[in-house]
């Protein structure tokens, strides 16, 4: 599917069905996950969410089919500012830094600065106008991302400290679960 196909067949309302079915078509060559990137910063907003959700079901559901594109996306992820793509960002990098994250994906993540990332991931968690689901995924990465970056859990415990009275009752009980990975890993 050339890039202006895909564009045309996301410019209406998707299902999920209809996702999962772009998303298996992503993994059979027929376009590039590297285009999904591109169209998520769409200048139409739901354009770019659509491509965005699809990118993350091609993640989940296809993964080999992305990881030859992943340390693109990890380039293009700090400059994605509609916040509908974004929360499907967020999930993919959550995803992509757990520990039981696939082996190539690990190694992906062990060899790339996340340095950057890292200090991205904290300013949305700050940021009063990024949505807690956002949040939340933030959340993940950064203690996901402490087992590379030491740094990150004090800071982290501090932001997290400031922000539980001022996020919803989702964001703190979040909270209380990355606490927990945190006292169990110490």
């Amino acid at each position: 599917m050339q890039n202006d196909l895909l564009l045309e067949t996301i410019k209406t309302t998707l299902q999920k069905s209809k996702v999962e079915k772009l998303a298996a078509i992503a993994s059979k060559d027929t376009f590039s996950v590297k285009e999904l990137i591109d169209l998520s910063f769409y200048h139409d907003e739901q354009i770019g969410f659509r491509a965005a959700w699809i990118l993350e079901n091609v993640y989940t559901a296809h993964q080999l089919r992305f990881l030859p594109h992943a340390l693109y996306f990890l380039d293009k992820l700090p400059q994605q500012h509609n916040l509908s793509a974004l929360r499907h960002y967020v999930k993919i990098l959550a995803f992509m830094t757990k520990k039981n994250a696939h082996e190539s994906v690990k190694k992906i993540i062990s060899d790339y600065n996340t340095d950057h990332l890292a200090e991205v991931v904290f300013a949305w968690l700050i940021d009063e106008k990024i949505p807690v689901a956002i949040k939340s995924h933030c959340l993940n990465i950064l203690a996901n991302l402490n087992v590379k970056h030491s740094w990150i859990k004090e800071e982290l415990l501090q932001t997290m400290d400031f922000l539980v009275d001022r996020e919803s009752i989702g964001f703190f009980s979040k909270v209380k679960q990355i606490r927990k990975q945190f006292s169990v890993g110490s």
